[in-house]
């Protein structure tokens, strides 16, 4: 390491010492707490982050949100050079910095281990959401990038995607990376799957929607991308005079299934709505039926819509040909990736009713995005609706040379260019509510359907979520997805014993990432029994895992344990 660098990170490490008393683990929502601790970890995320575009010779990102977080917290996510989460095998390096009484000790080492670009002076882009701790945040964190003599480049105020989505475009050389190129390049592919549609009406439909803006940085944004597409009009509440995320935006709507503040079944009847988390990573939609009854269509739903769109659009590019294969390419894996939290009806329409191979990966969207990368197209979604579509680059490179021939029948041509505008038009790095809400636009105005058609693909199978605290989550590891519980095999055994009596029972735990707390999820014939299977399995796991407080009341649900 060089002698400036060591003088200069010491000096800037000593205003930035280690929160005392507290230990910070990095997953897959980064850091994540109370605002007031995070100044050090900020300072020092920034010191990787311009430590690991030094390695890679190209740009990295830092994001400064707490998500679906209550207002008082905030967080650090880390962007990798590729658009994406920060490479696995450095979140151990992640938690080693923010840990560490001697930042240098822990640079030096990975230094030891890694090649540095000499040549590379490094850059980092940054930005934050609406958090009134988020600029000190910021500060902190150019701070530790200026000290490994790295170029902080502060984007200002953004979703989560869109500073994603500006890292890969500024690594794939993109001659524009800003919010006005992010808003050109999706309401353009927007606009051509509209024209490629072959439903499309003489007078263009007006998209009606009303979004539910979480009180965050998603609401603004959304307004800003209405300026640049005349066919779609939204009415966006919450927009950011009321607190962040509370009683508002997707993770409260998912988990609670009732209507966000703002919004009232008599006045909102039969509208179509829409709801995103607090840094627009998330989307749900939802409506209220004329009987009065809520309707949730969740990430589950969402990616059944989107792959039954991409299959059409490669039988279309088949023609005569059976079993995905695509004369001039061969075999298309079109593949779903899908968590053990997915409704039992999403899967089982996916493989028994369009065909499809579903993959199950443990929770976090670092595991299913890995998975969908594998695919030639890839369509993951986690239930809270984080997710989106990936296209491998040797799809891509076929799609832009049938694009470009003028043999090819009509209809694969337009099959070509629609896939095209979706990659273009799906965000490509990570889940993202904005880019997912246009392409569930494009899909319902193909299908001519409105969001009751929708709804109705399939019936979810009842679910429960419920919670239980623990003295220490580690007691509990799993396994096969994070669906069997493999210590303490008492607990598998309970819950088994449970599962069995329930009509179409489906039950699991899993300890939480970052809190002491074992999450309980469990579907049956009825709400009533998901209700009471939750229930049962909750108590379960308070009396063979270590439960603390009030213990859950067997059959009985309290909404939160």
């Amino acid at each position: 390491m060089a002698e400036r660098w060591r003088h200069r990170l010491h000096n800037a490490a000593l205003a930035f010492p280690k929160y005392p008393g507290l230990r910070f683990s990095y997953g897959t929502s980064g850091f994540r707490t109370e605002a007031s601790v995070l100044g050090s970890v900020a300072f020092r995320a920034g010191v990787l982050a311009g430590l690991r575009s030094l390695v890679t010779g190209k740009a990295t990102g830092l994001v400064i949100t707490a998500s679906h977080n209550q207002a008082t917290d905030n967080g650090v996510k880390m962007v990798d050079p590729s658009g994406g989460m920060l490479a696995r095998n450095w979140e151990p390096f992640a938690e080693d910095i923010a840990n560490a009484v001697d930042v240098l000790e822990v640079v030096e080492t990975i230094i030891k281990n890694e090649s540095v670009h000499e040549n590379w002076k490094g850059k980092v882009l940054i930005a934050r959401d609406t958090r009134p701790s988020g600029q000190a945040l910021v500060a902190a964190a150019v701070k530790g990038i200026e000290a490994m003599g790295v170029a902080p480049v502060n984007m200002g105020v953004l979703t989560t995607p869109q500073l994603h989505w500006m890292v890969r475009a500024t690594n794939k050389g993109e001659p524009q990376v800003n919010e006005l190129a992010y808003y050109t390049k999706l309401s353009e592919a927007f606009k051509l799957l509209l024209d490629l549609n072959p439903r499309k009406p003489a007078v263009p439909r007006c998209l009606d929607i009303v979004v539910d803006g979480a009180n965050g940085v998603g609401a603004r944004k959304l307004l800003d991308l209405q300026m640049l597409i005349e066919d779609l009009n939204l009415e966006v509440r919450n927009s950011g005079e009321g607190e962040l995320n509370h009683l508002v935006g997707a993770d409260f709507v998912q988990k609670e299934k009732v209507l966000p503040a703002g919004f009232a079944a008599s006045a909102d009847s039969d509208r179509r709505c829409v709801t995103v988390d607090g840094d627009a990573d998330r989307l749900a939609y939802f409506y209220v039926s004329g009987d009065g009854i809520f309707h949730l269509l969740d990430g589950d739903k969402i990616l059944s819509l989107f792959a039954r769109f991409l299959k059409q659009q490669l039988e279309a590019l088949m023609g005569s040909e059976k079993d995905c294969i695509i004369p001039g390419y061969g075999r298309v894996n079109l593949g779903a990736v899908q968590t053990a939290y997915a409704n039992g009806s999403s899967t089982k329409y996916l493989q028994e009713v369009l065909g499809l191979e579903v993959v199950l990966t443990p929770t976090g969207v670092k595991y299913l995005h890995e998975e969908a990368e594998k695919l030639d197209i890839g369509v993951y979604f986690e239930a809270n609706g984080h997710g989106t579509v990936l296209f491998s680059e040797r799809f891509l490179d076929f799609l832009r040379r049938e694009s470009a021939s003028s043999e090819i029948l009509n209809s694969r041509l337009r099959a070509c260019k629609r896939l095209l505008a979706v990659s273009e038009m799906v965000n490509q790095a990570i889940g993202d509510a904005i880019s997912g809400l246009l392409m569930v636009e494009v899909v319902l105005t193909y299908s001519a359907w409105d969001v009751r058609e929708w709804d109705a693909l399939y019936e979810d199978v009842p679910s429960r979520q419920l919670k239980v605290k623990v003295k220490d989550r580690t007691c509990i590891t799993t396994t096969n997805a994070e669906t069997k519980v493999s210590r303490p095999a008492e607990l598998q055994t309970a819950i088994d014993k449970e599962v069995e009596n329930f009509t179409k029972g489906r039950a699991f735990v899993r300890p939480s990432g970052t809190e002491d707390v074992v999450r309980v999820y469990a579907e049956a014939e009825t709400q009533e029994l998901a209700d009471e299977l939750a229930a049962n399995v909750a108590v379960a796991v308070y009396e063979l895992a270590g439960g603390v407080g009030p213990k859950p009341a067997k059959n009985v649900i309290t909404g939160s344990l």
